[in-house]
């Protein structure tokens, strides 16, 4: 049904899905889950068949549950509609037709396979302990389909629960919350409930050595237990990131709020998984400097997942909402200064973006067309920059924050539980200053909304930010290149930068990168005054090594290559490789260490990256 979702083959506007039961074994040798699912279905329009989204699954046997208990029909199961891009749909034929209104419990056997990108397998070297296997799921954009057959489609939002058997002494978790465990032989299965209605992406399961420590009553922190105290240290203060949160928007509503800190290939940031954050291990900075992407999946609890972008065309309502909330709370956590600062480095990753896609392509628009498109293909940092530009420009449009916090909260209010599109939200915005303020509403409606939403490229306004906390890294910029042209390197010392937050530093390096390409002796002298190539902060020493490689400064080849070669972080990974195969005497050495390390990273990663270096597809 296109008109829902385009990157959905399931029959969204005749079936409904409600609840999924997974019942799953977790085969580490095979590489595969095998079990059952169990829907519970509801008729919206009469038809003869259930159509699911499937991408590389074995599919064993489907049944239609007896109504007042008798015995289950097996259903017709047709795999023969195979789409490049959205898989295999799996139609189920009904053994009667099914009238609107009508309830269906189907349970379907199968087996994930290999092939799919929704799951990564790690043998046991790829983890800390070196001792036992691991597996971590990543369902968004469109990977659950791989994880399980279902209605793969933001629009659809489900309950589920499951039974997971995982083999001793492991330990699995679910975005959802743990209801017990049972003992059975050589495993142990583990039992999960999700009463909050999610959509299939948040769908997601980890299994590994893992151990957790309490943070708060409702908040705990999961690692293998090599890193557990370094992970329990470094996320301290969740609680205080939580509360900040529901102060600004409202009460949390999912019961706890963990965090898993996951093996480095784990390709995101971090993932608003509910119950269970999975989060990067390059955030381990050592100091705190980097848990702000807390604050980003924290507010994903209200913006994402509570309240749903209907389809991928709508991300932004998912990601622009959320970046806006995040700086939101930066701001209240840091201070004014510290939100500024992060729309400053926001405004500069989207102008980036745009760049790579360039200014005219539709996938830089807000709301992009992306029927027969890979959503994969059109992430980026678009919806969630210029989306957070959109709702910041509106902020100051409609009076600030005294005018704008009631209507933060109303839009939550008004749409939790459900999937909406862009027309949704701004028929509602419109609507709440209507009453509000119809001198506001009027100045909401005079806004050229075409261009804000399906326009491609920047945005059409520019928004004004403080340029105080800019000015010292700007400063210490133009002073570099000053000195550049004079050779004047002695006036530096690590004494500059002492005081500078990450955000600051990150802005001086991205200051620097504007003047690409620098001359050998100034990056010699930048490394050398401030240890740039060996930070632990992977926020400054990923602008250190973009800066070096802008230049063509292949000095930082090594610290290049070892950085690609223990994290698998897209926001780091894809950027680096790009500019190391740009490098005149890099090409070679992007392919080959590409190559060696693909089984490392996530699948996920792997596409994006070989697309980027016009490589071919593994076998």
């Amino acid at each position: 049904m296109f008109e829902i979702d385009p990157n959905s083959q399931a029959n969204l506007g005749e079936i409904a899905t409600q609840h999924v039961h997974l019942d799953l074994a977790v085969d580490f040798a095979r590489q595969r889950l095998a079990g059952t699912a169990s829907y519970r279905l509801r008729v919206l329009a009469a038809t003869q068949e259930v159509v699911l989204d499937t991408a590389h699954l074995d599919i064993k046997a489907a049944r239609l549950a007896g109504s007042g208990g008798g015995a289950a029909q097996p259903l017709g199961i047709d795999t023969s509609t195979v789409h490049a891009v959205y898989g295999t749909a799996l139609r189920l034929q009904l053994p009667a037709a099914a009238a609107a209104g009508d309830e269906l419990a189907v349970e379907i056997e199968y087996e994930t396979t290999p092939e799919g990108g929704a799951i990564q397998f790690l043998a046991p070297e790829q983890t800390l302990g070196k001792a036992h296997p691991y597996l971590f799921t990543q369902c968004e954009e469109i990977h659950a389909r791989s994880l399980v057959p279902c209605q793969d489609s933001p629009s659809v939002k489900i309950s589920y629960s499951a039974s997971v058997r995982v083999p001793k002494p492991l330990t699995a978790l679910m975005s959802a919350l743990a209801t017990g465990s049972r003992d059975e032989g050589d495993a142990v299965v583990f039992s999960f409930e999700q009463r909050t209605t999610i959509p299939s992406y948040l769908i997601a399961l980890v299994v590994g050595n893992l151990r957790s420590a309490a943070i708060s009553e409702r908040c705990a922190v999961w690692s293998e237990p090599e890193n557990i105290e370094a992970c329990a240290w470094e996320f301290a203060e969740a609680e205080t990131i939580l509360q900040t949160a529901e102060a600004l928007i409202l009460p949390y509503q999912w019961g706890r709020y963990d965090l898993l800190v996951l093996p480095p290939s784990f390709p995101f940031g971090g993932m608003e998984n509910p119950c269970l954050t999975f989060v990067t291990p390059t955030l381990l900075a050592g100091d705190r400097s980097l848990t702000d992407v807390i604050a980003h999946e924290i507010a994903h609890s209200w913006s994402g997942n509570l309240v749903t972008a209907k389809s991928w065309e709508h991300f932004w309502l998912n990601e622009g909402w959320t970046t806006f909330f995040e700086r939101k709370i930066v701001g209240r956590l840091h201070g004014e200064d510290a939100r500024q600062l992060s729309c400053v480095i926001g405004e500069a990753d989207l102008a980036e973006s745009v760049g790579f896609y360039g200014k005219d392509s539709p996938l830089t628009a807000l709301v992009p067309v992306l029927d027969g498109v890979d959503p994969d293909d059109a992430y980026s940092t678009i919806p969630y920059d210029k989306g957070a530009h959109l709702l910041y420009y509106l902020e100051q449009l409609v009076g600030g924050e005294a005018a704008f916090a009631p209507y933060m909260r109303a839009y939550i209010t008004a749409f939790q539980g459900r999937s909406i599109g862009t027309d949704d939200w701004k028929e509602h915005l419109l609507q709440h200053f209507a009453e509000a303020d119809p001198a506001t509403a009027e100045r909401l409606r005079a806004i050229e909304w075409d261009k804000w939403l399906t326009a491609p490229g920047m945005p059409p306004c520019a928004n004004h930010y403080d340029e105080r906390p800019q000015r010292v890294c700007h400063d210490l910029a133009a002073r570099w290149l000053q000195a550049a042209r004079d050779s004047a390197y002695d006036q530096f010392s690590p004494a500059d930068i002492a005081g500078f937050s990450t955000m600051q530093r990150v802005l001086f390096l991205s200051r620097l990168a504007d003047s690409a390409p620098l001359q050998p002796a100034t990056l010699r002298a930048l490394d050398a005054t401030y240890e740039l190539t060996g930070r632990r902060n992977c926020e400054v020493r990923f602008g250190w090594l973009a800066l070096a490689l802008k230049s063509n400064y292949l000095a930082v080849a090594d610290a290049v290559v070892e950085m690609l070669s223990t994290q698998g972080r897209m926001k780091f990974t894809r950027p680096l490789y790009r500019l190391l195969h740009a490098c005149p005497d890099g090409r070679a050495l992007a392919e080959q260490t590409f190559r060696r390390l693909r089984g490392f990273y996530h699948p996920i990663c792997a596409r994006m990256v070989e697309k980027d270096l016009g490589l071919q597809p593994a076998q």
